[in-house]
């Protein structure tokens, strides 16, 4: 595993952690030659699960591209990172659970805007409005207001 920070081939294995659905094995380790500290994530890699576009494309679920997708969505917010990276989880769960290894982009964008919903209402709107895809400003004072009146 090469260093992020100098390159260096060789690091040593400080820490190893299975998620708590047994996907994914997070482990820290520390660089042989700069002594700095990294995370690496190992998941077994099978059938590969798609999404269903609105347009009816079909695209290869990228929990990458999701996980980014939150981190935006919460950035400058007291979201933990390892909160996120739960969603994304959860969501490759639900896929993994299915027989044809197929999801629907409206299911991925509900799974997550309810959980932000309850993590993080600024995050939740922020993430919303690209899930929604909110025309004009009229459809976002929809959804906020909507949104006090659950409180």
């Amino acid at each position: 595993m090469k260093c992020p920070f100098c390159d260096f081939s060789e690091s040593k294995v400080i820490d190893s952690r299975e998620s708590r659905n047994g996907l994914t094995i997070r482990r820290r380790r520390e660089c042989l030659s700069c002594a700095r500290r990294f995370t690496t994530y190992e998941k077994v890699e099978d059938i590969p699960y798609m999404v269903i576009k609105k347009d009816g494309r079909r695209q290869r679920f990228d929990s990458g591209k999701l996980l980014q997708g939150l981190l935006k969505a919460c950035e400058k917010r007291p979201v933990p990172n390892a909160r996120l990276e739960e969603i994304v989880e959860e969501v490759e769960s639900i896929l993994q659970d299915k027989p044809d290894k197929e999801i629907e982009a409206s299911e991925v964008g509900r799974i997550v805007t309810e959980r932000l919903k309850e993590l993080d209402k600024v995050a939740y709107v922020r993430f919303a409005s690209v899930y929604r895809d909110f025309k004009d400003v009229r459809e976002f004072k929809k959804e906020l207001e909507q949104l006090l009146k659950e409180k």
